[in-house]
């Protein structure tokens, strides 16, 4: 049903997607004969959102490596710098996307059920080596069994803490949720709180799973069941009754990073994205980051992670593979994540850059093994949005927390079934 949904927003129907896709495959057969032209010349188009401009560079650098190594394969790169899935969804279904494009892990799960992605296993050979990808990452972008696509890179989140301040208040830097809690009470004064929370989906399912239960079951919304509710309530209790915590903008910030930036929260729980927004805007923070807290024994924490996918309707798809072979392979990985503003992919490119023995990134690769990859079946964006437009409300106190997420859940799962 979501699907037809993702289909119908833009006016249009499966059948007209699978013409499409139909009216390409003559061509396609031309193309891999001759590998897309008549002379030996091929040009293929990726297309992704724009990064800062390091990122810019690292990418231009990779692909200029890439066409280096296969001189009769041009890339042209197209940046779309807004609405990225609106307007891939509009050049897929009117037979206009390029060949190769980024594919995030939280949109992966509905595009893969249209048809529009190609089948990557077929290409990969032994020295591509898919067993040196991280696991959850690369199973973002799998369904019974196939691939889809490679992760280019990937953020986790990890335990970022005030150093200044832990000393200050002669605190060790916590280790489980419980001593969380605890030290979040002796580091909260004089408008300083202990704990920055970010109250959404994207950022708390690992622990709304912690006791058990479910956040999506069945592809419906299971949110409001008593193992997430249960699970979630500490972290109203601890903002409510301990008033030890805090969103960014109770403080005056506008996202964790700068609400631990400007000193107003002793930790906060991040992605590495931090590193070098701290490094450019708040250099003089002193901090150190830890493994998320266990709850209950248990490890976890959240990861993001973005794909190279490639379009099935292209008419160059051998080329199209040796661009997504070479950008997630050793060489392009290396270039690309070698600042460390997005982390690699692959352990061996991880532990040649030192990332997994870095003193701030450590954590953060280690914890990309038992991460949650947000991601979670077709239905995941109507269920995130029910939820945090009434978590919000419980985090506030404004209403009870199974109240909330019981109508939240209801209504979600009314939008599913329409």
């Amino acid at each position: 049903m979501r699907v037809k949904k993702w289909l119908a927003a833009l006016g249009v129907s499966t059948m007209l997607l699978g013409g499409v896709l139909a009216g390409c495959s003559s061509n396609d057969n031309k193309a891999s004969q001759n590998g897309g032209s008549t002379d030996g010349q091929v040009e293929i188009t990726l297309a992704g959102w724009g990064g800062n401009p390091s990122e810019t560079r690292l990418l231009k650098e990779a692909l200029e490596a890439f066409e280096e190594k296969h001189p009769n394969i041009k890339v042209k790169h197209e940046v779309i710098s807004d609405q990225y899935m609106d307007v891939m969804k509009t050049r897929l279904i009117g037979g206009e996307a390029p060949d190769v494009f980024y594919l995030d892990a939280f949109e992966a799960p509905a595009l893969i059920e249209t048809g529009v992605l190609e089948p990557l296993d077929q290409y990969v050979t032994d020295e591509f080596n898919v067993e040196d990808f991280e696991k959850p990452m690369l199973e973002a972008f799998q369904k019974d069994g196939v691939t889809y696509g490679f992760p280019k890179d990937y953020s986790t989140l990890a335990l970022f803490y005030n150093k200044t301040m832990f000393e200050e208040a002669g605190v060790e830097v916590p280790t489980t949720w419980d001593e969380l809690e605890e030290v979040s009470k002796a580091l909260t004064n004089d408008g300083v709180v202990g704990f920055g929370v970010a109250p959404e989906l994207a950022r708390m399912y690992y622990i709304a799973e912690s006791l058990g239960g479910d956040v999506v079951k069945d592809d419906r919304a299971n949110f409001g069941s008593d193992e997430v509710v249960n699970a979630l309530q500490r972290i109203i209790d601890q903002r409510n009754i301990d008033k030890t915590s805090a969103q960014p903008t109770d403080v005056g910030a506008n996202w964790g990073g700068e609400m631990f930036g400007q000193e107003k929260a002793a930790m906060v729980i991040e992605g590495n994205w931090v590193i070098p927004f701290l490094e450019d805007t708040f250099p003089n923070v002193e901090y150190g980051t830890a493994e998320v807290p266990t709850i209950n024994g248990q490890k976890g924490t959240m990861a993001y992670t973005v794909s190279y996918v490639m379009n099935a309707a292209s008419e160059q798809k051998e080329a199209s593979w040796k661009l997504i072979e070479f950008l997630t392979g050793p060489e392009g990985m290396e270039i690309w994540t070698s600042m460390g503003f997005a982390l690699p992919t692959r352990t061996s490119v991880a532990e040649k850059l030192g990332f997994d023995q870095d003193p701030l990134r450590a954590a953060l690769v280690e914890g990309a093994s038992y991460a949650t990859v947000w991601s979670e079946g077709v239905n995941l964006p109507i269920i995130m949005n029910n939820f945090n437009n009434q978590f919000v409300s419980a985090f506030l106190g404004q209403r009870p927390l199974d109240e909330a997420l019981k109508e939240a859940e209801e209504q979600a799962n009314r939008e599913i079934r329409e």
